[in-house]
């Protein structure tokens, strides 16, 4: 069993806040554990919730899109949340929920290590980066994240 296994598995018995009450699965991502190329987004909507995979719905049919324009397939790269778990109507993550789920995804990027990340919106730009810049001045450059290059970009739901 791979250490990112090791981990998915760990984080699906996470009951470390409010979220794990409400959830029918856990979203720890997917992708291959040597990832040069790693998105992550706010947290699970209705059907991540229902089949515990990141970005399988509308948006993530149009995620899929942008990454084969890029030159990669979805197997190819690692798809994440900041938040494993759905949180109620499709609310923004409440920051205590942040903190609880930041152990998780800063774990899955020292295991991954990839090259490049790509924020999906303004939410996980902003989490990560620790800004309030509106994801216009954000996008379209390359940003650092715990040494790693990190590139804003628009939601695929948004787009």
């Amino acid at each position: 069993m791979s250490l990112l296994t090791e981990l998915h598995a760990e984080i699906e018995r996470c009951k470390n806040c409010e979220l794990a009450r409400h959830r029918t699965r856990v979203v720890p991502g997917e992708g291959p554990e040597n990832a040069k190329l790693l998105f992550i987004g706010e947290a699970p909507g209705h059907h991540e919730d229902q089949t515990g995979r990141p970005f399988v719905g509308q948006a993530g049919q149009y995620l899929d899109q942008l990454i084969g324009m890029i030159g990669y397939k979805r197997s190819q790269v690692f798809i994440a949340n900041v938040i494993k778990c759905r949180p109620p109507d499709n609310r923004d993550p409440m920051p205590g929920e942040i903190m609880a789920c930041g152990k998780w995804l800063e774990r899955q990027l020292d295991l991954i290590k990839p090259r490049v990340i790509v924020t999906l919106g303004a939410f996980a730009a902003r989490t990560l980066l620790g800004s309030k810049a509106p994801i216009s001045a954000l996008r379209g450059r390359f940003h650092e994240y715990r040494g790693t290059r990190l590139m804003p970009t628009f939601h695929p739901a948004y787009v």
